[in-house]
């Protein structure tokens, strides 16, 4: 009985034994899990394939892209020392809202000093329309002396043919011809003498219609002068030509400003767009209007849409500084970068947390240009074609 029991045991320990050295990817259970994580696998793999294939491989991104607005610099058209400062800085503002004042009394001086060169022209122009209304009697006297000097030389033309015709018959003496033919010659030299003095008269009235002219012609200039002056004055009111937030202030009160310095910047809140450097080799099939995906890194969880708006005319480096001149010393090849501008769709309170300069991560959808690669490709077939 001992050794059958024993016997028993043995077998039990060598089963167990067995059953442990088994390996654990043979048990049926691990082979279904196994088997089900493989079916899982090759789906998502499958699923991953295809949303790539059809929508992963026209994704271009980026995270070289900033939020931008064209800023408008605020600058004095005249020069002199600030009197007021009506905005503080981060201040929002609208179109036609008053920044700043410059003293204005000079200008006002300058408005007040056209004024008297107007008020004189005009004052001259008068006087000289006075001296022309008088003028124009001498003239009136002028005439009615030279219808006297023509009635006398005609008597005395009719007495000098009388007596020469007694003369020549013995009737009157030569001598007292001689006296008609001397009154006859004073007549005509009183006649031409009232002539002159009606052609200086008339003359005279012409001189001062054109004095009256020039004082004309100079109260116009004293009034462009007086308009110009206006302007200036009114331009000491510095005022806020868009609506924005005002930014990078730099005046101050008492301060003295030159004409076209910077005083501070206008930031268009309104207005933002983004500007994005993509490499060279991802704008292949870029078009304008195409949708973009954008992620703010100051708004995280939240994804914002837009769309292409324009592609810079060239790369940024040449609009750099100091262009490259890649055919001098030795050249490596850089994959160059263009900025591509894109419009946000958003709506006030987003935009309200959106400051130029903030880093954002942006991606454009191109799978509207699939077919611009194949006309692309028979367009240049077509060229070659012709070439040959």
């Amino acid at each position: 009985m001992t050794d059958d029991v024993a016997g028993e045991n043995a077998s039990d320990e060598q089963a167990v034994g067995t059953e442990e050295r088994v390996s654990p990817l043979r048990r049926k259970g691990v082979q279904r899990i196994l088997a089900g994580v493989g079916i899982v696998a090759a789906v998502l793999l499958a699923v991953w394939f295809v949303k790539y294939w059809t929508v992963g491989r026209f994704l271009e991104s980026t995270d070289d892209a900033y939020v931008q607005a064209d800023a408008v610099v605020v600058s004095p058209k005249i020069g002199g020392y600030v009197e007021k400062v009506l905005v503080a800085d981060n201040q929002a503002v609208k179109a036609g809202d008053p920044l700043f004042q410059i003293d204005p009394r000079d200008y006002r001086s300058q408005v007040a000093q056209a004024q008297a060169q107007i008020d004189v022209a005009d004052a001259s122009a008068a006087g000289l329309r006075a001296q022309i209304a008088e003028q124009l009697a001498t003239v009136a006297g002028a005439r009615a002396q030279v219808a006297s000097a023509q009635s006398d030389l005609q008597l005395a033309r009719t007495v000098e043919a009388r007596y020469r015709a007694l003369s020549a018959t013995g009737a009157e003496s030569v001598e007292t011809y001689g006296d008609k033919r001397r009154q006859l010659a004073n007549a005509e030299a009183q006649l031409a003498l009232r002539q002159a003095d009606l052609t200086s008269a008339q003359r005279r009235v012409d001189t001062l219609q054109a004095q009256i002219g020039q004082a004309g012609a100079q109260a116009e200039g004293a009034k462009a002068q007086r308009e110009a002056a206006n302007v200036d004055l009114s331009s000491t009111i510095v005022r806020a030509s868009i609506n924005g937030r005002v930014g990078n202030k730099t005046v101050q009160l008492g301060q003295y400003v030159q004409p076209g310095t910077r005083a501070m910047s206008i930031v268009p809140i309104d207005k933002l767009y983004i500007s994005a450097n993509f490499k060279e080799t991802q704008v292949g099939m870029m078009r304008v209007g195409q949708p973009v995906k954008i992620e703010v890194d100051a708004i995280g969880g939240i994804e914002l849409h837009g769309r292409v708006e324009s592609f810079s005319p060239g790369t940024g480096a040449q609009f750099s500084l100091i262009p490259p001149e890649n055919a001098t010393g030795n050249f490596t090849k850089i994959v160059q970068r263009i900025p591509v501008r894109i419009s946000v769709d958003a709506g006030p309170e987003t935009k309200a947390l959106l400051v130029p300069g903030m880093s954002v991560s942006v991606s454009v959808d191109t799978r509207s240009a699939k077919a611009s690669l194949e006309k692309i490709k028979a367009e240049q077939s077509q060229i070659d074609r012709a070439g040959k």
